[in-house]
């Protein structure tokens, strides 16, 4: 596996993650096919099945997140609020629809659109990397090209 950017949150969430899949989840799963083991013929048994794929759903993203946390690089906020960079959250204006966003710029591994995180390597976050407070960027989308203007930098 290649490098891997976190964020310090990232790397935290990631360490968090592995420690309920390690604890809470195998414990859980383990109980259910022991529930499952209990009620005898496992040849056409749904539940167990059901159970040792989770279980090996649960063993492949400990794996994952195992070389994900071995492979990291962790970038420390540059402290600057006057250019963007990654770790930064960034206040923009759409200026075809006047709409405000705030967006922090995270790692691909990271990345939550749902949750205003965006990858260094999507279409905005790497428009934005490196611009200044005031600046416009062009955004090239499937719909054509956005511009935004950068209205506040928060390291």
């Amino acid at each position: 596996m290649s490098e891997v950017i976190l964020t310090k949150q990232g790397y935290k969430e990631l360490e968090d993650k592995l420690n309920l899949l390690k604890t809470v989840k195998r414990q859980e799963i383990s109980q259910i096919i022991a529930e499952a083991r209990a009620q005898g013929d496992l040849s056409e048994n749904a539940e167990y099945d059901a159970a040792k794929d989770e279980q090996a759903r649960i063993e492949g993203e400990i794996v994952e997140i195992e070389a994900k946390l071995r492979n990291a690089k962790i970038i420390e906020k540059s402290g600057d609020d006057t250019t963007i960079s990654l770790g930064s959250e960034v206040k923009i204006l759409n200026l075809k629809n006047n709409k405000e966003m705030v967006y922090r710029i995270v790692g691909t591994t990271e990345s939550d659109p749902f949750n205003n995180k965006i990858s260094n390597e999507s279409p905005v976050g790497k428009a934005l990397l490196g611009k200044r407070l005031g600046d416009v960027v062009d955004v090239v989308s499937p719909n054509g090209t956005i511009q935004f203007k950068i209205l506040e930098i928060n390291s």
